[in-house]
């Protein structure tokens, strides 16, 4: 009885870190609520928590180091394609690639051990070869989860990314044509569109600090396309390098693509309304169908079974 309140606690107590921890992720601050912060906040706010930042990264990543190590790749891995994708998922913080590999080792170790521990107290006889086959599938799920979680984080950033770029470029096509610069449009832009998607607005605003910086502009632009993953994106850089190259009306430009990009929005909302039948099918087969057949066929089954086999037995 006491390992089974041991393992209903620590049941308990994951299940509620998992909870605690979506909760902390899907509540970031959205756009809204950082320039109402920045207006009632005082001056110099934002240099503490910038510092209060850089001091909790390096906290996490001194606590989760060890851990970290024993799946981070060999040296070189944060100039491969997984730190592009770190990038495209919005996590450029120093402390989120240490999380990532340390929860890679920590689930790969835990769940194996979870399922040792399940299987003493519920008495579950297997053979030697079932457990260490199902002992490295979990690990492998474990180890492999954190990947999944990513890959899920990257298709919604970028989903979300194409969906307010159209709007972002109609901002900087109204921009242009009441006179401001390129930069100077797309600056009001990344200041405007936080309302509609922050992904999108830091995106723009990390390209206005490039050019700030001194940075060619073709060269900020295509960091966008990389930082984003997003096809609709580089059409867009493509097509600002070879307006600014050639030396093209930029509003034009901007209100063809802006019209394209509209385009490709509504047709991947009707290519996810035309899959909703057939994602509607497995549930009404399994789940309503049954339900259905039994509120409509109970009563005659019923029937059937209280008088018409009771005669046709007094017949025979």
């Amino acid at each position: 009885m006491n390992m089974q309140i041991l393992i209903l606690v620590l049941l308990f107590l994951a299940v509620t870190g998992l909870v605690w921890g979506a909760t902390l992720w899907f509540d970031r601050d959205s756009a809204l609520r950082q320039r109402l912060n920045r207006l009632v906040s005082p001056e110099g706010s934002g240099e503490k928590s910038l510092i209060a930042g850089s001091e909790w990264q390096a906290k996490v990543i001194k606590a989760v180091g060890p851990m970290a190590k024993l799946s981070t790749p060999k040296a070189g891995w944060d100039e491969s394609s997984l730190r592009v994708r770190f990038m495209q998922a919005g996590l450029r913080e120093a402390s989120w690639p240490a999380l990532f590999f340390a929860t890679k080792t920590v689930l790969a170790l835990l769940l194996p051990g979870l399922f040792v521990l399940y299987q003493g107290v519920s008495s579950l006889h297997m053979s030697v070869n079932a457990t260490v086959l199902v002992l490295l599938l979990v690990a492998a799920m474990g180890y492999y989860l954190p990947n999944v979680l990513l890959a899920n984080a990257i298709q919604r950033r970028k989903r979300e990314l194409e969906d307010a770029l159209p709007d972002a470029l109609d901002m900087m096509l109204v921009c242009v044509e009441a006179g401001l610069g390129l930069d100077a449009a797309m600056n009001r832009a990344a200041s405007e569109i936080g309302l509609r998607s922050a992904a999108l607005s830091d995106e723009l605003n990390l390209v206005s600090l490039e050019l700030r910086m001194g940075v060619n502009r073709e060269q900020a632009l295509r960091n966008l396309a990389l930082r984003t993953g997003v096809d609709d994106i580089a059409s867009f850089v493509a097509m600002l390098v070879q307006s600014d190259r050639f030396g093209t009306n930029v509003a034009d430009a901007l209100r063809i693509e802006a019209e394209t990009m509209r385009t490709h929005r509504r047709l991947r909302a009707e290519e996810r309304a035309a899959k909703i039948p057939l994602k509607l099918l497995f549930p009404l087969i399994f789940f309503i169908f049954p339900s259905l057949m039994l509120v409509l066929m109970g009563p005659a089954m019923i029937s059937i079974y209280r008088v018409l086999l009771p005669t046709m037995a007094g017949n025979g």
